[in-house]
């Protein structure tokens, strides 16, 4: 995949991620700004997604860690955790104090 392909991506999954968020009931603030997304909960805790251009990936800093995940075949998955994308935000917002937006 080329640097081009990978922008409209990931474009693409944090868009649907702010839409999920926003038909959540929880007061989640969502930021995206320069290839970032900064999710604020009510609870004054974050997770931030961003965008790492050279090795293709979206990076996650949430409360119980940090997560690298790779794009194969449609799906984004973390090697670390062997979750997909969905699953894992699921389980940080319910670790933030917020509803699993996904599931």
């Amino acid at each position: 995949m080329d640097d081009s392909s990978f922008q409209e991506i990931v474009d693409e999954v944090f868009l649907e991620i702010e839409d999920k968020v926003d038909e959540l009931n929880d007061d989640i603030d969502v930021d995206s700004s320069g290839g970032v997304l900064t999710l604020t909960f009510p609870n004054g805790t974050s997770v931030i997604l961003s965008r790492q251009i050279s090795s293709h990936e979206i990076w996650i800093a949430a409360k119980s860690g940090g997560f690298h995940l790779a794009f194969d075949e449609q799906v984004w998955s973390c090697a670390s955790t062997a979750e997909d994308l969905k699953s894992l935000l699921d389980r940080v917002f319910v670790e933030q104090g917020a509803s699993s937006p996904f599931s």
